[in-house]
């Protein structure tokens, strides 16, 4: 199997098929489809404040969320859990309370 070396941002307008070895810094974006090996030992969570989660037009409600997305919520220190996709879904604390709506 042959091998590349690169560096610079990749785009790739068909995806990419294949493994990648090594180390990832920056964004995933699309469908992973296979084994993710995360050898650092832990998971780093998205991240957002509280006034970020509530306003609709903020990053974490209007790129890539959906039903099921984690956010670690950094003014109180809990986890909030989206429960659709749009940007106006509603967030709930993982313990199920606490909802905020997006406006």
């Amino acid at each position: 199997m042959a091998s590349t070396t690169f560096s610079g941002p990749v785009t790739s307008t068909n995806g990419f098929i294949g493994a990648v070895t090594g180390n990832i810094t920056g964004d995933v974006t699309g469908t992973v489809t296979g084994n993710v090996d995360a050898t650092a030992g832990y998971v780093q969570l998205t991240t957002a404040t509280t006034t970020q989660i509530a306003d609709a037009t903020s990053t974490v409600n209007t790129v890539g969320k959906a039903a099921g997305t984690i956010v670690f919520n950094t003014t109180l220190g809990t986890l909030k859990i989206a429960t659709g996709a749009t940007a106006t879904s509603t967030w709930v604390n993982a313990d199920g309370t606490t909802a905020v709506t997006p406006s």
